[in-house]
């Protein structure tokens, strides 16, 4: 996500930095670099023009060019005049009216409507803890309605039982109806969509909107159509009045335009991001956390949120008790991994932290990805439970057969055996020193906010 747009900014960057002083032609020629590394990303014309005119009369200014850290500056203004281009404060979905509150899905076929509206209803389930019923409204799209249905069973979310014959309005009714009679706090609502927009699909979206009254109408826009998308946007958001968008196919999007024009051009907060394939892959649209990932500041907060939706309580209890007793095992090794593939992989992880775009690239080169977790997970399920408590059993003959049973060779068994054995040495001094011990050995700033609590305590 914005892989091709922070990669230039960043080069744009790094040489501002290393100037101790800056003119007013120094900031005009990394102005014009910034300006085509939008455009190069797929950034709208005219929001372009704006960003660049807003950055350039702060950045010229007596404070940045006679500051002591004036490349700094001119960064800082970026990220705040980027943060105003993606819509300031992130806005959540209004849940705020008589339930059942009504959320209408609207988009056009193939941009990821039906999928999102069942990370949308797992995601109001998990975190808002409420009763949430969908229902499909697409008539068109053969199997459209038994696709939320079997979606609906893989998010544990009821879904409106299918009635044959009936058309939108009439399941847009019978919803309501279901929602208000059943308790439900939220109904979505997903309607059919077209190749592309036209008055068929305009007057029935208009006749449900009509009909349901939804506190928010979100448009699903595909990330990959680019500029196409903000077109889209402008159109439904005139017809029908889009309350909000929904950004799907944002972790297959290199250069982020879309994402960037799109709150600029339409006025519409981008509320929702589509970031893999899994029911949970659904995120907030945080503008201040995007700026970062573009500028290579990295997001920690959303990295602290991962964790602590990821990790077990109880399982990181059980592992500080390990800890201080120095005991660290292939047991404990393998539940490191399963939670690292949890939190998004290395990729996901490396994304989010502060100044690893750099490192990102060397380990895309050296063709190192998750697959890695997985064969080590299968060396580690090849053990027996003795070899796993111990893993000193494993003799030559033993690791023959680990080989063997997981499908790998000894010379991965012999690479996982020795990361194990410095995971457990470095656990063995955390649990000497302690929290206070630890801390002290760590430079300052090293462990983001609310991430010391997962240390161990004295």
């Amino acid at each position: 996500m914005f892989d091709s747009l922070s990669d230039r900014l960043g080069q744009v960057f790094d040489k501002l930095k290393k100037r101790a002083v800056l003119n007013e032609s120094d900031v005009a020629e990394a102005m014009r670099e910034v300006r085509v590394a939008l455009l190069e990303a797929d950034v709208a014309l005219p929001v372009v023009k704006d960003f660049i005119a807003r950055v350039k009369e702060e950045a010229v200014g007596e404070a940045v060019l006679r500051s002591v850290t004036p490349g700094q500056m001119v960064i800082k203004i970026v990220n705040d005049k980027l943060i105003e281009m993606l819509g300031g404060e992130g806005e959540e979905i209004n849940l705020n009216a008589t339930p059942p509150v009504a959320i209408m899905m609207v988009g056009l076929q193939g941009s990821g409507k039906t999928t999102s509206t069942a990370k949308i209803a797992l995601r109001l389930k998990d975190k808002e803890k409420k009763r949430v019923l969908m229902a499909s409204l697409d008539t068109r799209r053969p199997a459209a309605q038994e696709q939320l249905k079997v979606l609906g069973e893989q998010v544990d979310v009821r879904t409106l039982p299918i009635i044959p014959g009936q058309g939108p309005a009439d399941i847009a009714r019978r919803a309501m109806d279901a929602a208000r009679l059943g308790g439900f706090d939220v109904v979505m609502l997903d309607t059919a969509g077209r190749l592309h927009v036209d008055e068929g699909l305009m007057a029935e979206l208009v006749t449900v909107r009509d009909i349901t009254g939804p506190t928010e109408t979100l448009l699903v826009a595909d990330a990959l159509t680019g500029q196409d998308a903000v077109n889209i946007a402008r159109q439904f958001q005139s017809r029908i009045g889009v309350t909000g968008i929904v950004l799907t196919r944002m972790d297959g999007d290199g250069r982020g335009g879309a994402a960037l024009s799109m709150r600029a051009v339409t006025g519409c907060p981008i509320k929702l991001i589509g970031t893999g394939e899994r029911p949970t892959e659904m995120d907030a649209f945080h503008p201040a956390r995007i700026a970062g990932r573009i500028l290579g500041m990295g997001d920690v907060v959303s990295l602290v949120e991962k964790a602590k939706e990821t990790i077990d309580a109880e399982e990181a209890e059980k592992m500080v008790a390990k800890m201080k007793k120095g005991s660290f095992d292939l047991d404990d090794f393998r539940q490191q991994l399963r939670q690292l593939q949890k939190m998004g992989g290395m990729g996901g992880m490396l994304g989010l932290l502060p100044g690893m775009g750099k490192l990102q690239k060397q380990i895309a080169a050296a063709n190192i990805d998750d697959s890695i977790f997985r064969r080590q997970e299968a060396i580690i399920n090849s053990m027996t439970p003795k070899e796993r408590r111990d893993a000193r059993l494993l003799n030559g003959s033993r690791k023959r057969r680990v080989a063997a049973g997981s499908g790998t060779t000894v010379p991965e068994v012999n690479r996982l055996l020795k990361q194990h054995q410095q995971m457990a040495l470095m656990m063995r001094k955390m649990g000497k020193k302690g929290k206070k011990g630890l801390m002290r050995g760590l430079p300052p700033g090293a462990l983001p906010p609310g991430m010391e609590g997962l240390l161990p305590r004295k």
